[in-house]
């Protein structure tokens, strides 16, 4: 009989197969002919005992069902035009570094920025930033700069 595997319990190896006569059939990890074993969403062979599928065998064109991928976020949400013109124009109190993720210099720049020297150290410090983020390739900024996320 043929059929498919609907479940499988990965810590006994025990699981379920439903039949093509609609009946559904347990099975224990002894019961399976090749080495791979079950996967939820297998096309399978077998022989049945009572209410047991023993004997199962793979069909050649099984393959298990994939499941959805996740959609991946973008590689990097971060643009450095937006980056240069946020250092250009609001640099001295930090906001392009918190744009890019960089929050520990970012609220330097704002302590800096308190004094008059500050505010001129910080000043070149932006500009500088500026016109880096503008010469940087596409590809070394978003290696610096992409947000790292988790599953």
């Amino acid at each position: 009989m043929r059929g498919q595997v609907l479940g499988v319990d990965r810590t006994s190896g025990d699981g379920q197969i439903s039949g093509e006569d609609g009946q559904r059939y347990t099975f224990r990890p002894g019961d399976w002919s090749d080495e791979k074993g079950p996967a939820v969403g297998l096309r399978v062979d077998f022989a049945t005992e009572g209410t047991r599928a023993i004997r199962i065998f793979r069909l050649p064109e099984a393959q298990a069902v994939s499941t959805p991928e996740r959609r991946q976020p973008p590689a990097n949400d971060r643009n450095k035009y937006v980056a240069a013109i946020l250092a250009f124009f609001l640099g001295t109190l930090g906001i392009h570094r918190f744009y890019l993720g960089r929050n520990g210099s970012g609220v330097l720049m704002i302590v800096i920025s308190a004094t008059v020297v500050g505010l001129i150290v910080t000043g070149l410090w932006s500009f500088i930033d500026a016109v880096r983020y503008l010469i940087m390739s596409d590809a070394e900024f978003d290696h610096r700069y992409a947000r790292t996320w988790s599953a």
